[in-house]
């Protein structure tokens, strides 16, 4: 029995498919299949059942998953600290949403190259419901996204706040100053997608404004600014955009009470994922989440 058969079972049996566990190993699947047939045989159990659609745990599996996350829980705290102030390698796979890929994330970058010239970074852009079932998956090591986690295995860690202000063209808003219940009924909603952060800080505003709101959805903040800019609605913009768009008198800010509330981001992972690497991409994405970061406007 070896860490590598062990690390390959472990990663099976949490990983979404065999497909996704051995990317994340560096592997082939013949070659993770090896390794778990290696370590059946040395059991003489069989650890997956493989008679479905997807290999499931066998009894045996179950036993040993525990055991196996223990061990390899023991393997990278000796590793980790044997390699004391060793530069991290290999390769990263992570997630962000779209807001932080427009502000903070080429900061980021360019900071872990400088720090660990042999990490490579690739960065997913999507939504958080997205990110954070292929986090949960094993197809990301991390994702940034708002709000805690609903899911018993992830662990999220609060790194930043993201502002917003509500806003409209003339053109859609008239000569309204505030954003109110009866504006809101009159005027299309400019939004992304139900799955996004931001839809938590519309269901104050939508409850207030009642059945029969018109809603124009898009996926893309760029899109969204556009779509406002145009004068298709009003909606939320990111206060630094929401303000230079103001100065420019393209946009009218809204006053509303209550103002929206700031839309909190954290550092989701999982929680048997004990890797270094972990830790010093949590601590660099801590120092690097910036949500004033100038960013393209449309």
């Amino acid at each position: 029995m070896t860490l590598k058969q062990l690390e390959a079972f472990y990663w099976a049996a949490t990983c979404a498919s065999f497909a996704v566990a051995a990317e994340r190993l560096h592997l082939s699947v013949s070659s993770l299949s090896k390794r778990i047939a290696e370590l059946e045989s040395y059991f003489g159990q069989a650890l997956f059942d493989r008679s479905g659609l997807r290999a499931v745990l066998t009894p045996a599996g179950e036993r040993l998953l525990p055991q196996a996350r223990d061990l390899l829980d023991a393997a990278e705290r000796l590793r980790a600290g044997m390699a004391a102030g060793q530069a991290l390698a290999g390769r990263c796979r992570f997630g962000v949403g779209e807001l932080s890929a427009l502000t903070w994330l080429p900061g980021l970058i360019a900071r872990v190259r400088q720090a660990y010239p042999g990490l490579v970074l690739e960065p997913q852009v999507d939504v958080g419901q997205v990110l954070e079932r292929k986090v949960a998956d094993g197809e990301l090591d991390f994702a940034v996204i708002a709000g805690r986690s609903t899911r018993a295995g992830m662990a999220a860690v609060p790194v930043g706040e993201a502002h917003f202000l509500w806003v409209g063209a003339a053109s859609a808003v008239g000569a309204a100053q505030r954003l109110t219940p009866a504006l809101l009924r009159q005027t299309p909603l400019v939004t992304l997608p139900d799955s996004a952060g931001t839809s938590r800080l519309l269901q104050p505003w939508l409850d207030a404004a009642g059945p029969g709101l018109q809603r124009l959805s898009c996926n893309n903040w760029g899109a969204i600014a556009g779509l406002l800019l145009e004068g298709a609605g009003l909606g939320l913009l990111p206060a630094p955009w929401a303000q230079a768009l103001a100065r420019q008198g393209e946009l009218r800010i809204l006053a509303s009470d209550p103002a929206p509330a700031p839309l909190s981001y954290a550092f989701h992972y999982r929680r048997d994922d004990v890797r270094a690497l972990i830790g010093a991409l949590r601590e660099r994405v801590r120092q690097a989440v910036d949500f004033s970061v100038p960013c393209r406007l449309p």
